[in-house]
């Protein structure tokens, strides 16, 4: 038996968190938090250091999750508007997110990418905005994520159009390297200012590379064009003892060894078009994973199916220890019993 075997009195009378803004203009809410055995933050860390965690760890209970809203960015795909580089975004209510403005584009080719202006990061009171969204709320004992959105391939086609941008990385080489190296440099320091200011343990970045049955381009595409400045970047976050879950929806399982060699710790993709539990097996040692776990998303399971379906969750992806959920759940009821049951759940199959 385990030294860090479950003990019943770990969820008993358990504290409670406040709500801390999440990302994508989702609701915020408070969280429980158990008598854990080492901090949520330190079984979040063991899991990127390559140790087995103790228990499965969770989005929101586990983890501050943040996309400040001080950055253009976010609230250009939460909200719409005007994001970072000038580009016009437009709010979807049925989606609940934002897309380029149709019939709008920013540049009229990357060849002449020289004409942006970069954001003057500096011009940003990154602590005040800390100091009166987040310092209050932020619990100190979990892990922090900071998400950046829009990596490359995403800002060259917002830029330009999907279209277009698929001929430019087969076409224009020198000016995408050129591009590429200075929205790299932005990205570490904007890496830089969630470590300093905003305390962050992750990076998720954002970079979509395909639909749901393929990648957009090749292994070799991406290999060639971006694996080295994405490699960069994740060396510098390294460095500042970040490490960088990459977010990469579509079906982009022949991606995942480029991923691995440009240095991503984790990678965030989509169940319903990868083979999440198969690719965990092959390079789970290697890369860490987390995807969006909604047990009832159409509330047709009863309490006890609800419950055997975050139980099977913990059992098919938890083998390896290398799995984060990104748990979501609308009902606070469930929302609280499913997080319970994949806690107590995982520490006994984890340590018993």
């Amino acid at each position: 038996m385990s030294d860090y075997s479950f003990k019943i009195e770990e969820i008993q009378n358990p504290t409670i968190d406040p709500a801390v803004p999440n990302p994508y203009g989702a609701k915020s809410f408070e969280t429980v938090k158990y008598h854990t055995p080492i901090t949520p933050k330190e079984n979040v860390l063991r899991l990127y250091r390559g140790e087995k965690p103790l228990w499965m760890p969770s989005y929101y209970f586990d983890i501050n999750f943040i996309q400040p809203l001080v950055m253009p960015d976010a609230m250009a795909r939460c909200k719409g508007g005007i994001d970072w580089f000038g580009i016009e975004w437009e709010y979807e209510p049925k989606t609940n997110a934002a897309m380029v403005k149709p019939g709008t584009r920013r540049l009229d080719d990357i060849t002449n990418w020289e004409s942006l202006v970069f954001p003057d990061l500096s011009a940003i009171d990154w602590q005040k905005d800390y100091e009166e969204n987040y310092a209050k709320v932020i619990d100190p004992d979990k892990a922090t994520i900071f998400t950046i959105v829009n990596g490359l391939f995403e800002r060259t086609a917002d830029l330009t159009s999907f279209e277009d941008t698929f001929c430019y990385l087969l076409e224009e080489e020198e000016a995408l390297e050129a591009f590429y190296t200075k929205l790299t440099d932005f990205h570490i320091e904007l890496m830089k200012i969630a470590k300093e200011v905003y305390h962050a343990d992750i990076i998720t970045f954002h970079d979509d590379m395909g639909t749901q049955r393929s990648s957009f381009f090749s292994p070799t595409t991406f290999e060639e064009v971006m694996l080295p400045h994405y490699k960069r970047m994740n060396d510098a976050a390294h460095e500042m003892g970040l490490y960088v879950n990459f977010h990469s929806c579509g079906c982009v399982g022949n991606q995942i060894e480029n991923f691995i060699a440009a240095g991503f710790d984790s990678w965030e993709g989509q169940d319903a078009c990868n083979d999440k539990v198969g690719i965990l097996g092959k390079y789970g040692d290697e890369l860490a994973q987390v995807s969006s776990f909604s047990p009832d998303p159409d509330g047709k399971l009863s309490d006890e199916e609800y419950v055997q379906a975050v139980k099977d969750r913990v059992h098919d992806y938890g083998k390896e220890g290398r799995y984060i959920a990104w748990y979501r759940e609308n009902n606070p009821e469930r929302r609280e019993k499913g997080y319970e049951t994949m806690y107590t759940e995982s520490r006994k199959f984890y340590c018993d």
